[in-house]
């Protein structure tokens, strides 16, 4: 059971974007730059600390949210998308006409039931 997936358009893109930079990361910050929009790094460009929460593996790339970003959409499983448009971050597909945004649905009992043991 996972708690992020991502679309298959959102997959293609990722595949560019590491065919292109070498391994990537996603974080979900919460604060500024576009706010709660995940965005995509080089792996080493990206400093994480004990505020920031595992949440799985998309295609391959770690996914991490901010701590107090999670305590908002921990009762959510969230889909990694992509659209049309303009960030205003540093995430990679920004230079592309593209950015990363999140689809989310409330978990449902057993998926609660699951990640509340973790």
């Amino acid at each position: 059971m996972e708690r992020i997936a991502i679309t298959q358009e959102a997959a293609k893109i990722v595949e560019q974007l590491k065919q292109k930079h070498g391994e990537l990361i996603f974080h979900q910050s919460g604060g500024c730059c576009d706010g709660s929009a995940p965005m995509i790094f080089e792996k080493d460009d990206m400093y994480l600390d004990e505020s920031d929460v595992f949440l799985g593996v998309v295609n391959n790339v770690n996914f991490y949210m901010n701590q107090d970003q999670f305590e908002y959409w921990k009762h959510t499983h969230l889909t990694i998308d992509i659209t049309e448009g303009r960030g205003a971050s540093f995430s990679l597909e920004i230079p592309l006409g593209l950015r990363f945004i999140i689809r989310s649905r409330l978990l449902t009992p057993e998926e609660e039931t699951f990640f509340n043991k973790k």
